[in-house]
C-alpha cells in the first residue's frame, strides 16, 4: 500500500505560514527592544503580506 500525505488546502497552508512569520517577527522585535505597538503593527502587516503571497504564488503540486 502506498501512503500519501493528506491534501491541505492552499488557504490553510498560507494561514499557517502567516501565523509562523507573525510570531517570529513579533517576538523577535520584542527581543531587540522594539516597542510593542510597533512590533505588533509591523508583524501584522508582514504576516498579511506573507498570507497573500503564499495564497497567490504558492506551488500547485
Amino acid at each position: 500500500m502506498h501512503l500519501r500525505a493528506p491534501s491541505i488546502d492552499r488557504g490553510v497552508q498560507s494561514f499557517v505560514w502567516a501565523v509562523v512569520f507573525f510570531l517570529i517577527l513579533f517576538f523577535g522585535m520584542l527581543a531587540i527592544a522594539v516597542a510593542k505597538g510597533t512590533a505588533l503593527v509591523v508583524a501584522l502587516v508582514v504576516g498579511f503580506l506573507v498570507f497573500l503571497y503564499v495564497r497567490t504564488r504558492g506551488s500547485e503540486q
